[in-house]
Protein backbone atom coordinates (compact mmCIF):
# COMPACT_ATOMS: atom_id res chain seq x y z
CA UNK A 1 0.00 0.00 0.00
CA UNK A 2 1.52 3.28 -0.75
CA UNK A 3 1.79 6.25 1.21
CA UNK A 4 -0.63 9.10 -0.16
CA UNK A 5 1.26 12.01 -1.89
CA UNK A 6 1.61 14.68 0.10
CA UNK A 7 -0.06 17.99 -0.87
CA UNK A 8 1.57 20.81 -2.53
CA UNK A 9 2.41 23.77 -1.17
CA UNK A 10 0.60 26.71 -2.48
CA UNK A 11 2.58 30.65 -2.64
CA UNK A 12 2.66 31.54 0.64
CA UNK A 13 0.91 34.98 0.97
CA UNK A 14 2.54 37.68 1.82
CA UNK A 15 2.74 38.60 5.93
CA UNK A 16 2.06 42.47 5.57
CA UNK A 17 0.20 42.93 2.07
CA UNK A 18 -0.87 46.25 2.72
CA UNK A 19 2.62 47.26 3.49
CA UNK A 20 3.78 45.88 -0.40
CA UNK A 21 3.40 49.15 -2.41
CA UNK A 22 2.18 49.19 -6.11
CA UNK A 23 5.19 50.26 -8.28
CA UNK A 24 2.84 52.04 -10.53
CA UNK A 25 1.07 54.06 -7.89
CA UNK A 26 4.86 55.22 -6.84
CA UNK A 27 4.53 56.94 -9.95
CA UNK A 28 2.30 59.40 -8.00
CA UNK A 29 4.76 60.53 -5.30
CA UNK A 30 6.20 63.41 -7.26
CA UNK A 31 2.65 65.00 -7.75
CA UNK A 32 1.49 64.17 -4.28
CA UNK A 33 4.42 65.74 -2.69
CA UNK A 34 4.02 68.94 -4.66
CA UNK A 35 0.39 69.15 -3.94
CA UNK A 36 0.86 68.42 -0.40
CA UNK A 37 3.86 71.27 -0.64
CA UNK A 38 2.54 73.42 -2.16
CA UNK A 39 -1.67 72.80 -1.53
CA UNK A 40 -2.15 70.78 1.62
CA UNK A 41 0.01 72.90 3.20
CA UNK A 42 -1.60 76.32 2.79
CA UNK A 43 -4.79 75.11 3.73
CA UNK A 44 -4.03 73.41 7.11
CA UNK A 45 -2.15 77.00 7.69
CA UNK A 46 -6.13 78.36 7.27
CA UNK A 47 -7.74 75.97 8.81
CA UNK A 48 -6.35 76.64 11.75
CA UNK A 49 -6.05 80.25 11.48
CA UNK A 50 -9.75 80.47 11.16
CA UNK A 51 -9.88 78.38 14.37
CA UNK A 52 -7.28 80.54 16.24
CA UNK A 53 -8.79 82.75 18.56
CA UNK A 54 -7.71 84.98 21.93
CA UNK A 55 -7.46 81.82 23.82
CA UNK A 56 -6.36 79.39 21.44
CA UNK A 57 -8.24 76.91 19.23
CA UNK A 58 -11.99 77.72 19.23
CA UNK A 59 -14.73 77.62 16.66
CA UNK A 60 -15.50 81.37 18.35
CA UNK A 61 -14.56 83.33 14.74
CA UNK A 62 -16.69 80.89 12.79
CA UNK A 63 -19.65 81.05 15.19
CA UNK A 64 -19.17 84.89 14.78
CA UNK A 65 -18.98 85.04 11.02
CA UNK A 66 -22.26 82.69 10.69
CA UNK A 67 -23.87 84.43 13.32
CA UNK A 68 -23.81 88.03 11.07
CA UNK A 69 -26.57 88.17 8.22
CA UNK A 70 -24.37 89.79 6.11
CA UNK A 71 -22.72 86.37 5.76
CA UNK A 72 -25.10 84.44 4.91
CA UNK A 73 -26.17 87.00 2.83
CA UNK A 74 -22.56 86.43 0.94
CA UNK A 75 -23.49 82.61 1.17
CA UNK A 76 -26.20 83.03 -0.38
CA UNK A 77 -24.95 84.87 -3.07
CA UNK A 78 -22.12 82.13 -3.93
CA UNK A 79 -24.34 79.59 -3.77
CA UNK A 80 -27.49 81.01 -5.93
CA UNK A 81 -24.39 82.58 -7.91
CA UNK A 82 -22.79 79.09 -8.73
CA UNK A 83 -26.00 77.34 -9.34
CA UNK A 84 -27.28 79.50 -11.82
CA UNK A 85 -24.09 79.60 -13.60
CA UNK A 86 -24.06 75.37 -13.88
CA UNK A 87 -27.79 75.35 -14.59
CA UNK A 88 -27.39 77.62 -17.78
CA UNK A 89 -24.25 75.95 -18.57
CA UNK A 90 -25.57 72.66 -18.23
CA UNK A 91 -28.86 73.40 -21.12
CA UNK A 92 -26.01 75.08 -23.15
CA UNK A 93 -23.37 72.36 -23.00
CA UNK A 94 -25.61 69.48 -23.23
CA UNK A 95 -26.80 70.04 -26.88
CA UNK A 96 -23.30 71.01 -27.84
CA UNK A 97 -22.21 67.65 -26.40
CA UNK A 98 -24.56 65.71 -28.29
CA UNK A 99 -23.41 67.90 -31.84
CA UNK A 100 -20.05 67.18 -31.18
CA UNK A 101 -20.38 63.25 -30.30
CA UNK A 102 -22.32 62.69 -33.81
CA UNK A 103 -20.17 65.15 -35.93
CA UNK A 104 -17.64 63.68 -37.96
CA UNK A 105 -14.17 64.58 -39.62
CA UNK A 106 -13.33 67.91 -40.28
CA UNK A 107 -16.64 68.87 -38.84
CA UNK A 108 -15.97 67.23 -35.00
CA UNK A 109 -12.54 68.57 -35.60
CA UNK A 110 -13.64 72.53 -36.05
CA UNK A 111 -16.53 71.76 -33.04
CA UNK A 112 -14.19 70.76 -30.85
CA UNK A 113 -11.22 73.64 -31.72
CA UNK A 114 -14.26 76.21 -30.71
CA UNK A 115 -14.47 74.44 -27.60
CA UNK A 116 -11.09 74.05 -25.82
CA UNK A 117 -9.15 77.35 -28.02
CA UNK A 118 -11.16 79.65 -25.37
CA UNK A 119 -9.43 77.91 -22.73
CA UNK A 120 -6.11 79.43 -24.07
CA UNK A 121 -7.56 83.09 -23.25
CA UNK A 122 -7.08 84.44 -19.92
CA UNK A 123 -10.03 84.98 -17.62
CA UNK A 124 -8.83 88.52 -17.37
CA UNK A 125 -9.20 88.93 -20.84
CA UNK A 126 -13.03 87.56 -20.88
CA UNK A 127 -14.00 89.49 -18.43
CA UNK A 128 -12.62 92.85 -19.92
CA UNK A 129 -14.42 92.06 -23.02
CA UNK A 130 -17.70 91.21 -21.48
CA UNK A 131 -17.75 94.56 -19.47
CA UNK A 132 -17.32 95.51 -23.39
CA UNK A 133 -20.38 93.46 -24.37
CA UNK A 134 -22.43 93.85 -21.30
CA UNK A 135 -22.70 97.78 -21.21
CA UNK A 136 -25.36 99.76 -22.36
CA UNK A 137 -24.38 100.03 -25.52
CA UNK A 138 -22.82 97.00 -26.14
CA UNK A 139 -23.82 94.21 -28.58
CA UNK A 140 -25.91 92.37 -26.27
CA UNK A 141 -28.25 95.37 -25.39
CA UNK A 142 -28.27 96.21 -29.08
CA UNK A 143 -29.55 92.98 -30.44
CA UNK A 144 -32.38 92.91 -27.86
CA UNK A 145 -33.74 96.21 -28.73
CA UNK A 146 -33.30 95.02 -32.37
CA UNK A 147 -35.79 91.81 -31.76
CA UNK A 148 -38.02 93.99 -30.04
CA UNK A 149 -37.41 92.32 -26.58
CA UNK A 150 -36.48 95.56 -24.81
CA UNK A 151 -38.06 98.91 -25.72
CA UNK A 152 -35.01 100.99 -24.92
CA UNK A 153 -31.31 99.76 -24.32
CA UNK A 154 -30.33 98.65 -20.91
CA UNK A 155 -27.46 97.52 -19.33
CA UNK A 156 -26.23 94.10 -17.71
CA UNK A 157 -23.01 95.08 -16.48
CA UNK A 158 -23.21 95.28 -13.03
CA UNK A 159 -26.12 92.70 -12.39
CA UNK A 160 -26.23 89.42 -11.70
CA UNK A 161 -27.61 88.72 -14.68
CA UNK A 162 -24.34 89.67 -16.48
CA UNK A 163 -22.71 88.03 -13.96
CA UNK A 164 -23.94 84.38 -14.88
CA UNK A 165 -23.79 85.16 -18.56
CA UNK A 166 -19.91 86.54 -18.05
CA UNK A 167 -19.04 83.57 -16.15
CA UNK A 168 -21.26 81.08 -18.10
CA UNK A 169 -19.12 81.36 -21.08
CA UNK A 170 -15.86 81.30 -19.27
CA UNK A 171 -17.11 77.69 -17.71
CA UNK A 172 -18.57 76.22 -20.89
CA UNK A 173 -16.19 74.31 -21.79
CA UNK A 174 -15.93 72.27 -18.42
CA UNK A 175 -19.71 71.00 -19.11
CA UNK A 176 -19.27 70.57 -22.36
CA UNK A 177 -16.33 68.09 -22.68
CA UNK A 178 -17.25 65.64 -19.60
CA UNK A 179 -20.67 65.22 -21.51
CA UNK A 180 -19.02 64.48 -24.74
CA UNK A 181 -16.62 62.26 -22.83
CA UNK A 182 -19.58 60.17 -22.06
CA UNK A 183 -21.53 60.16 -25.38
CA UNK A 184 -18.85 58.84 -27.67
CA UNK A 185 -18.83 55.78 -25.11
CA UNK A 186 -22.44 55.00 -26.34
CA UNK A 187 -23.40 52.24 -28.72
CA UNK A 188 -25.32 54.27 -31.24
CA UNK A 189 -27.18 51.11 -32.29
CA UNK A 190 -28.83 51.51 -29.05
CA UNK A 191 -30.99 54.03 -29.69
CA UNK A 192 -32.05 52.74 -32.98
CA UNK A 193 -33.02 49.54 -31.07
CA UNK A 194 -35.43 51.51 -29.17
CA UNK A 195 -36.78 53.42 -32.25
CA UNK A 196 -37.74 49.76 -34.09
CA UNK A 197 -39.74 48.94 -30.68
CA UNK A 198 -41.29 51.92 -31.77
CA UNK A 199 -39.90 54.65 -28.78
CA UNK A 200 -40.27 58.40 -30.24
CA UNK A 201 -37.31 60.57 -30.23
CA UNK A 202 -38.36 61.92 -26.81
CA UNK A 203 -39.19 58.62 -25.16
CA UNK A 204 -35.33 57.48 -26.52
CA UNK A 205 -33.91 60.24 -24.97
CA UNK A 206 -35.44 60.05 -21.80
CA UNK A 207 -35.22 56.46 -21.27
CA UNK A 208 -31.89 55.63 -23.10
CA UNK A 209 -29.49 58.72 -24.09
CA UNK A 210 -30.34 60.71 -20.80
CA UNK A 211 -29.90 57.85 -18.54
CA UNK A 212 -26.27 56.63 -20.29
CA UNK A 213 -25.13 59.98 -19.97
CA UNK A 214 -25.88 60.91 -16.31
CA UNK A 215 -22.47 60.41 -15.30
CA UNK A 216 -21.02 63.08 -17.26
CA UNK A 217 -23.62 65.30 -16.48
CA UNK A 218 -22.50 64.76 -12.85
CA UNK A 219 -19.11 65.24 -13.74
CA UNK A 220 -19.72 68.62 -15.98
CA UNK A 221 -21.64 69.84 -12.75
CA UNK A 222 -19.44 68.89 -10.30
CA UNK A 223 -16.22 70.87 -12.61
CA UNK A 224 -18.80 74.13 -13.06
CA UNK A 225 -20.24 74.50 -9.77
CA UNK A 226 -16.88 73.98 -8.13
CA UNK A 227 -15.08 76.94 -10.01
CA UNK A 228 -18.33 78.83 -10.24
CA UNK A 229 -18.33 78.80 -6.33
CA UNK A 230 -14.75 80.53 -5.99
CA UNK A 231 -14.84 82.34 -8.88
CA UNK A 232 -12.71 85.74 -8.01
CA UNK A 233 -11.64 88.11 -11.32
CA UNK A 234 -15.01 87.79 -12.96
CA UNK A 235 -17.15 88.87 -10.13
CA UNK A 236 -14.68 91.48 -9.54
CA UNK A 237 -14.76 93.15 -12.87
CA UNK A 238 -18.25 92.07 -14.34
CA UNK A 239 -20.23 93.20 -11.31
CA UNK A 240 -18.05 94.85 -8.92
CA UNK A 241 -18.32 95.29 -5.14
CA UNK A 242 -21.71 95.76 -4.32
CA UNK A 243 -22.14 92.06 -4.97
CA UNK A 244 -20.09 90.33 -2.77
CA UNK A 245 -19.40 86.35 -2.83
CA UNK A 246 -17.22 84.18 -0.41
CA UNK A 247 -14.42 84.30 -3.30
CA UNK A 248 -14.22 88.21 -3.48
CA UNK A 249 -14.67 88.91 0.26
CA UNK A 250 -11.85 86.38 1.08
CA UNK A 251 -9.53 88.08 -1.39
CA UNK A 252 -10.96 91.55 0.05
CA UNK A 253 -10.04 90.75 3.42
CA UNK A 254 -6.77 89.43 2.92
CA UNK A 255 -6.03 92.19 0.58
CA UNK A 256 -7.76 95.26 1.70
CA UNK A 257 -9.11 94.75 4.96
CA UNK A 258 -5.49 93.06 6.22
CA UNK A 259 -8.59 91.34 8.25
CA UNK A 260 -6.43 87.40 8.34
CA UNK A 261 -9.01 86.27 10.75
CA UNK A 262 -11.96 86.88 8.33
CA UNK A 263 -10.52 85.95 5.09
CA UNK A 264 -9.25 82.02 6.83
CA UNK A 265 -12.89 81.72 8.27
CA UNK A 266 -14.54 82.76 4.90
CA UNK A 267 -11.93 80.99 2.62
CA UNK A 268 -12.89 77.52 5.02
CA UNK A 269 -16.25 77.77 4.58
CA UNK A 270 -15.60 78.28 0.39
CA UNK A 271 -13.61 75.04 0.38
CA UNK A 272 -15.67 72.93 2.53
CA UNK A 273 -18.83 73.40 -0.03
CA UNK A 274 -16.43 73.04 -3.15
CA UNK A 275 -14.78 70.18 -1.41
CA UNK A 276 -18.69 68.51 -0.06
CA UNK A 277 -19.97 69.16 -3.94
CA UNK A 278 -16.93 67.34 -5.59
CA UNK A 279 -17.03 64.54 -3.22
CA UNK A 280 -20.79 64.03 -2.96
CA UNK A 281 -20.53 64.01 -7.34
CA UNK A 282 -17.87 62.15 -7.51
CA UNK A 283 -19.52 59.19 -4.95
CA UNK A 284 -23.06 59.58 -7.44
CA UNK A 285 -20.81 58.95 -10.74
CA UNK A 286 -19.55 55.90 -9.02
CA UNK A 287 -23.08 54.66 -8.51
CA UNK A 288 -24.73 55.88 -11.54
CA UNK A 289 -21.17 54.37 -13.66
CA UNK A 290 -21.56 51.33 -11.43
CA UNK A 291 -25.38 51.33 -12.27
CA UNK A 292 -24.86 51.50 -16.14
CA UNK A 293 -22.22 48.57 -16.32
CA UNK A 294 -25.06 46.05 -14.29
Amino acid sequence: MTAPAAPVAGPVPARWPLLRPDPVALLALPAFAYLAAAYGWPLLVLLARSLSGPQGISLAPLAQFLSDPFSWRVIGNTVRTALLVTLVCLLAGYPAAVALARARGWGQALLLLSVILPLSVGVVVKAYAWQIVLRRDGIVSQALVGTGIWDAPQRLLFTETGLVIGAANVFLPFMILPIYAVIRLIDPRLPEAAATLGASPLRRFLTVTLPLTLPGIVSGVAFVFSLAVSMYVVPSLVIGDRYQTLATLTGRAFLFMRDEQLGSTTAVILLAVAVAVVVGSTALARRLGGGGHA
